[in-house]
This record gives structure tokens, sequence and C-alpha cells, in this order.
């Protein structure tokens, strides 16, 4: 197997700068939208509803959730992170929402850093999600290092977050994903909870869902492009001008979110779904959910809360609880399912 160039200080840096880069710098995607515009509610006069009685609850798998929505993988391995971290599993506790970590590779390395990671004991009953990256397993990572993050965190599943882009462009980046599918599948038949695959922000194709699918994944987040570019951020971080010109250059590149979400249904209409990648509210998730994911997924706007304290975040939480419920209550639906009926979210010309 091929060695990692990538020291466990450097690792640890590089989460340090990521949250800066995320923070601080415009790392928003610009000339490629999450194509959620392109689509409109049909407005309901009169719902025949008490707004009151209308029901966010969802599952996924097997675990019930108040909302349908995840705070996307984000952090881990500083003492922010660790700060971050908690704050947002309060949150999630508080009004059932699901959760992803950061990575947990820089756990591995340097396993006193685990508890920056840890977090169940801020939010005993909400779905937790591990993670790791995918090409790791190219790099002597295996069933153990899977094992270990996942019993760390006592999570419900496991995300392999696939990220050739960004690898491509962070300095001394990990680029070999050749024997990746067959290894995800051997993976996926050992492990004792769920896989998770997911792309960072640049999207998984209609064709790529139906290979996942096939390799035993039990989940897809299709994490498309128009929010955060993770190009922009590596090359924010970059010192060499090579991988800054890649980052300037890679910076749109993606497929779009709504396009992904109608691919994967298209290819696999029972495989659960996650949709992220550029939500930014309460409406785009309800499109999201609309256009047939499971769950939906935000990163940014919950990290720009959470950098300021756990009462930004409870603002957030119910801003969206409230955006979303709005949206169900003006097309005259009381529950989530209701929004994937005909004719309630319309293609507009």
């Amino acid at each position: 197997m091929t060695a990692s160039p990538i020291y466990s200080s450097d690792t640890q840096n590089r989460k340090a700068d990521h949250l800066r880069v995320c923070l601080d710098e415009d790392v928003q995607c610009r000339q490629v939208t999450t194509g959620l515009e392109n689509y409109r509610f049909t407005h309901c006069c009169l719902p025949e509803l008490n707004r009151a009685d209308i029901d966010l609850s969802s599952e996924f798998l097997s675990k019930s959730l108040g909302v349908p929505l995840l705070i996307s993988s984000m952090t881990g391995g500083t003492e922010t992170a660790q700060l971050i971290n908690q704050r947002l599993a309060a949150v999630a506790q508080r009004y059932g929402l699901a959760m992803g970590v950061g990575s947990q590779r820089v756990a591995v390395e340097r396993p006193e850093l685990k508890g920056t990671f840890k977090v169940r004991s801020h939010a005993p009953d909400i779905l937790l999600l591990a993670n790791l990256g995918a090409v790791q397993l190219n790099y002597d990572y295996g069933l153990d290092q899977c094992r270990r993050v996942v019993d760390w965190l006592q999570a419900d599943a496991l995300i392999l977050h696939l990220n050739p882009l960004q690898e491509a462009v962070q300095t001394h980046g990990d680029t070999n994903f050749k024997g990746l599918l067959g290894k995800i599948e051997t993976l996926c038949t050992q492990l004792e909870v769920p896989v998770i695959a997911k792309e960072v922000g640049n999207g998984i194709s209609g064709e790529m869902v139906s290979r996942l699918r096939q390799a035993g994944v039990a989940a897809i987040d299709v994490a498309g492009a128009g929010g955060t570019s993770w190009a922009k951020v590596e090359g924010e971080r970059a010192q060499d001008p090579l991988q800054q010109r890649l980052g300037q250059t890679f910076a749109d590149w993606g497929i779009p979110t709504a396009d992904c979400i109608v691919q994967a249904r298209a290819i696999a209409p029972n495989l659960p779904l996650i949709a992220s990648g550029g939500l930014r509210n309460g409406l785009d998730a309800a499109k999201a959910l609309a256009l047939g994911s499971d769950l939906t997924g935000m990163a940014f706007p919950f990290l720009q809360a959470a950098s300021q304290s756990e009462a930004a975040l409870e603002f957030l939480a119910e801003a969206l609880i409230a955006e979303l419920t709005t949206v169900l209550f003006c097309t005259g639906q009381g529950a989530i399912a209701g929004l994937r009926q005909a004719g309630v979210l319309q293609k507009v010309d």
C-alpha cells in the first residue's frame, strides 16, 4: 500500500486552517448554484390546517428524528473544534436533529485528540455519524480504523467521504483513488453499522449512485455543488502557486445539488438519501425533500452560528424549523411526505 505523505501534526493544523478559511474567507461557489432556485412551491391559499398540528418528524436509518435536518460533517481535532462540536451536539439533542462530525483521521493518528469529537454525552438520543475519507482505505486504513472511529463516537453509522477534487487541490493530498470501490464493498460487508457514501460539495452522479448502491452502501449524501467550494478552501490554504491556481480554476466544479437529487432518485427510488450542498434555509431544505431526499444537511450555516454561541445555534435551529413548517402550511401539507405529492413543487421554466 502507498504510505500517506501527511504527518499527524499537519493533519491537525489543516483542521484549524479549514475552520479559519471557511469562516473568514470567501470560499462559496459563485458561478455554479444548487439548482434549487429552478423550483417553486405551489402556494395554497386555503390550507385547511392548524399550523400547530404540522408534523415534521421523520426517520432515517431506523432512527427517529424531530426534524429531517442533519448538521453536516465539519470539524474536530482542535480545542475550537471541540467546543463547536459540543455546541452542535447539544442543539441537535434539543431539537431532534441528526449530526455528523468532521473527518476523524486526525484522531486515528493522534488518539489523544479523539475527545474533540466525542459528543455522545451531550446528545444521547441523536442519529450520530462517524466520518473518515474513503481514500484512506488506500493508505493503510481498513476495518480496524473504521471500527475504532465508530466505537469512539458511539456512532450509528459511518460516513465515507469522497473528495477527489479536494485531494487534488490540497497540498500533498492523497490522490490514489484506484480500486476504492471494491474496498468500500468489502467494508460494507464487514462493518457492524451502516456505511454512508458522501461527497464534500461536488456532487454524486446517478451513475455513481448506482455503483455505490451495488457496492452495498446503506445511504448516500449527494453533497452537490452550490455551497462551500473545497477547491477554494484548499487553494486559500496553499503556499504553492500551482495549488493556488488549481483552487481558483476548479472553484465552481461539480454537479448542482438539485440535479444530484433528481438523478439519485431516478436510479435508486428506495435508497435512503441525504441532500446537502449549498442549502442555507428551511425553504431550500423543503425543496430538497420535495425532490426526493429523506434527510437534508447543512454545514456552513451551523458553523457560523456555532462559532458565535449556543444561543445563536438555537436561533438557527428554530428559524429552520419555522421555515420548513411554513412551507408545509402554505402548501397545505400536514407532514413531510406530503411535499412529494404531484403538483406541490413545480420546475420554473
